[in-house]
């Protein structure tokens, strides 16, 4: 063979190789699935708090059902940050999901301290009638088109309640002078202080060596948290006044959302409402199974009458309205209120 045809039969040989190579490469990434980073503050075990049981069941849905052609990596207890963090991770395109309470919300949407009027809803039934409706439906839409953030579905947290290592909560006069941790709230905040204690917004993962330390004297969290984070080893006195009907919401980035091929956004979109309702279910039970807890651990368990929230809603409730229309305006507030008169009538709640 001659010099000229061996370096032509070479050169096609690398060239076929090359060709193979790219092909392999091609198809190699055209098979890598779609990452989705899913963080949250739950603890990582599904069976403590529904953040985790939320997320697994999401994760097993997506991928199962898409083929494998998503992987959701679920990073729970704030691996990736506060749940400010989170957001504006999220925000960002640096998390795809997140798992957050209304509480770090109000940094990105003022708008969302409507739902944080004290004493706003007398059960459940009520709540999801609002926040599954129109008003729920117009809030998060205008959240993703001012924000990025896309709400696949609105959770359950939980009604919130006092706890502290001083006295006994009864009524709003107990709770002067005490400090009070709060979510980075500021409604929560004003609800705090119109009961006249001094609120200390602290982050989550720090709460029980603030109330260990006695920098704070205590805090409010729906019952499945204080048993979670086992408050009750750092608190004595327990108050089921259930102030506010906290929620949770999953967030995604609009753009990431956007960008999916539509068969695979339809899939996170059921996921979503599919885990949600363990979620919700999950909220439900872990309350309810809390309070033997609490009490099993010595912590002195209170339930307020019917006459004595009236008290506390009267102390409250009219000073936080006023702040949060002077913050977001009136329509949220008169909206969000009138929605929940619709609902009790039509659920025949009194």
């Amino acid at each position: 063979m001659s010099y000229n045809k061996k370096a032509t039969w070479i050169l096609l040989v690398c060239l076929a190789v090359m060709v193979s190579l790219v092909y392999a490469l091609t198809s190699a990434e055209a098979k890598s699935p779609i990452v989705i980073k899913y963080g949250h503050g739950g603890p990582p075990d599904p069976l403590k708090l529904p953040e985790q049981a939320d997320a697994v069941s999401f994760k097993q849905y997506v991928e199962s059902k898409s083929g494998g052609r998503i992987k959701v990596e679920i990073y729970p207890a704030c691996q990736l940050g506060s749940e400010r963090e989170m957001l504006e991770g999220v925000q960002a395109g640096l998390v795809e999901m997140a798992n957050t309470s209304e509480g770090s919300v109000a940094g990105f949407y003022p708008g969302i301290l409507a739902t944080a009027i004290p004493y706003a809803f007398k059960n459940r039934r009520v709540a999801w009638e609002v926040l599954d409706g129109p008003f729920g439906e117009k809030l998060m839409e205008d959240i993703r088109k001012k924000t990025g953030l896309r709400c696949l579905d609105i959770n359950d947290n939980g009604y919130r309640n006092f706890t502290n290592n001083v006295r006994p909560i009864r009524t709003p006069a107990d709770l002067k002078g005490l400090k009070i941790r709060t979510m980075e709230n500021p409604a929560h905040m004003k609800m705090v202080e119109a009961l006249g204690a001094k609120a200390t917004p602290i982050a989550w993962a720090e709460v029980y060596t603030a109330l260990q330390l006695g920098t704070v004297d205590g805090q409010e969290n729906p019952v499945s948290l204080i048993v979670a984070k086992r408050f009750f080893e750092v608190q004595k006195y327990c108050t089921l006044d259930g102030h506010i009907f906290s929620i949770d919401f999953t967030w995604i980035n609009d753009n990431f959302y956007n960008n999916l091929p539509p068969d695979l956004r339809q899939i996170v979109k059921d996921g979503a409402e599919m885990s949600g309702l363990v979620h919700r279910g999950m909220k439900i039970l872990t309350n309810a199974l809390g309070v033997d807890v609490l009490l099993k651990n010595k912590m002195e368990v209170y339930a307020p009458s019917d006459e004595e929230i009236v008290m506390f809603q009267k102390a409250c409730q009219k000073p936080v309205i006023e702040w949060i229309k002077s913050k977001t305006g009136s329509t949220p507030v008169e909206e969000f209120l009138a929605e929940i008169e619709k609902a009790e009538k039509k659920l025949s709640v009194k």
